[in-house]
């Protein structure tokens, strides 16, 4: 078997051609109404696409990925440290 056939290039990758204007990868959201941007303050609130519980993320339909810890990743690479509660109070 010849395995150099099988391995890829950068060539082998298309291009991104969806990009606006502003230098912005478009939303994936087709919601209507729409979900919230991914720069938006309430961008949690966008539905989720792929969601991977067992790894601990969440993919949202406006690009950001959303880990269980409650960081984010925005589509712009833009990092969100977690956000939870000081103290989170437990059933007894």
């Amino acid at each position: 078997m010849n395995n150099a056939s099988s391995r890829r290039t950068d060539s082998d990758i298309a291009p991104i051609t969806d990009i606006t204007s502003q230098g912005k990868i478009p939303s994936m959201c087709q919601h209507q109404p729409p979900c919230p941007s991914a720069d938006s303050a309430d961008r949690e609130a966008a539905l989720p696409v792929a969601h991977h519980p067992e790894q601990g993320w969440s993919l949202l339909c406006n690009g950001v990925l959303l880990f269980e810890d409650t960081g984010e990743l925005l589509p712009d690479g833009q990092i969100i440290a977690p956000h939870r509660p000081a103290h989170v109070m437990t059933a007894a």
